[in-house]
């Protein structure tokens, strides 16, 4: 499906998956291969190396923005005010083919920033280390598994059919763990989920005992990899797998066993108590684990791929009002409707209000919030049963923002009450962060319709996106999800 636009081609260039065939022209003398590692020659080289993994995440087209946008334009809490395919519509429609800008985009900025993580891996073993030490070093390579864990857990949340069927067997995504510093030979098998979960895995461990405990700044702590926010991540891995105990496991290393639900070592994480500071300046509270950070000026976010430009600043997406901000049982006082803006009578999402020009607000990654909520779900879940701390837990999480509302075990007749409790309040908590489409496909539940746009079931062709139609010109050994 339009596997010809001549954008795909160009584009295959920069893409680590988007690969190319023998060039015709002389080696480059700038390709990395050819820089003799100068690259990892000083201190500050390698620092700068480091900030350049954490610019590939945050690009427009991947956690700088559109990353969270596809994830909720997939699902039922936002209507249409365009038609625009530019900013995501055929997302929101279920019409993307192999060619669409959101389907090609994403897949070459996720594999790009894999590919700068392997070629810094391995320039830090073949000449970083000597030049750091092996303690910074350490450090260093942690942070780089941790960003490339992240990149291909989202790869799989899109192109991939979630874990539950088949238990990890359908096919997943080609598994680039080597750094490609010219053009080549890319040709690649699809490895299945469960390998790609594994390697995820195995990095997020090894980032673990990597990075830092804590950073001496509050900004670093909230935008670099530390060892609570690839806790965290953890949790929410082990959450997409269904494996309740292992989510357990990991969260009790950084959540107390009773209120108030505090990390004990590491950064200090913990609910912020008033939600709204969480999404002003300086965006660096106890709850934000890992965020992207944009300044006004100097780093800001970009135009259409800012998270202002779709809920609140251009109003290219507005909330639906039978979606969750229509649940009665979300209080009108509940202090998280504070970001409910109405323009007429339409509803927009002002979580995200700085827009043009500045594009300053930071994009939450992970909060302390979803660990708690992670939580609550997976002692529920494994035990089968209204826990009793899990019910804290999720009281935890409301009662900071409506604290009106107290849950009681007899509030739910079944654990399956339980649980679909903790799953609403996950959708009112991170509403427009992300993590609606993700959180109805690892269940497979069927993706509500929204406007005039049918539900998804879990059956449908429609219930991922396609394969990027650079991959699958360039490399010979891939697959396509239609």
């Amino acid at each position: 499906m339009k596997k010809k636009f001549i954008y795909t081609i160009l584009m295959a260039a920069g893409l680590v998956a988007g690969c190319q065939k023998d060039l015709l022209t002389p080696e480059s003398k700038n390709a990395v291969s050819t820089l003799d590692l100068a690259q990892f020659s000083t201190t500050a080289r390698i620092d700068g190396q480091v900030l350049g993994l954490y610019a590939g995440l945050r690009s427009g087209d991947f956690y700088g923005g559109r990353y969270l946008i596809y994830n909720e334009l997939r699902a039922d809490n936002f209507l249409a005010q365009s038609s625009n395919s530019v900013t995501a519509y055929q997302t929101y429609n279920y019409t993307v083919g192999n060619g669409a800008q959101e389907v090609t985009d994403f897949w070459s900025s996720a594999y790009n920033t894999i590919n700068r993580c392997n070629l810094f891996i391995e320039g830090m073993a073949a000449k970083g280390t000597s030049v750091i030490g092996d303690a910074i070093s350490k450090n260093y390579v942690g942070e780089a598994k941790f960003i490339r864990a992240v990149c291909y857990y989202s790869l799989l949340q899109l192109y991939a059919r979630p874990y539950y069927d088949g238990n990890g067997a359908k096919p997943g995504l080609p598994l680039r763990l080597t750094g490609n510093s010219v053009a080549g030979n890319y040709d690649l098998a699809r490895s299945t989920v469960a390998q790609v979960y594994t390697q995820v895995l195995k990095d997020l461990d090894e980032a673990e005992t990597g990075v830092p405990l804590t950073y001496a700044t509050a900004l670093a702590s909230t935008t670099r990899a530390h060892r609570n926010s690839v806790i965290a991540f953890k949790t929410r891995v082990y959450l997409t797998m269904q494996r309740w105990t292992d989510v357990v496991t990991e969260a009790n290393k950084i959540v107390s066993t009773a209120a108030p639900f505090t990390a004990t070592t590491g950064v200090a994480n913990a609910l912020q108590a008033d939600y709204t500071k969480v999404f002003a300046s300086p965006y660096t509270t106890t709850e934000s684990i890992f965020s992207m950070p944009f300044v006004a000026g100097t780093e800001q976010g970009g135009g259409q791929s800012a998270l202002s430009s779709y809920y609140y600043g251009v109003k290219l997406y507005s909330l639906n009002p039978t979606g969750i901000i229509g649940d009665a049982g979300w209080k009108a006082t509940d202090k998280r409707r504070t970001y409910i803006t109405y323009t007429g009578a339409i509803p927009y999402l002002s979580k995200f209000p700085t827009g043009s020009p500045t594009y300053a607000d930071y994009v939450p990654v992970i909060r302390y919030a979803e660990v708690l909520l992670n939580l609550a779900e997976a002692l529920a879940r494994s035990t089968t049963s209204v826990n009793t701390r899990a019910l804290a837990l999720l009281n935890a999480v409301r009662g900071r923002s409506d604290a009106s509302t107290v849950f009681t075990a007899a509030d739910f007749a079944t654990p399956g009450d339980f649980y679909n409790a903790i799953l609403k309040e996950k959708n009112i908590e991170f509403l427009g962060e992300g993590l609606r489409s993700p959180e109805l496909l690892r269940l497979g539940l069927t993706i509500p319709g929204k406007g005039t746009v049918s539900a998804v079931p879990s059956t449908s062709i429609q219930y991922i996106f396609p394969i990027s139609a650079t991959e699958l010109i360039y490399n010979k050994l891939m697959t396509d999800n239609l």
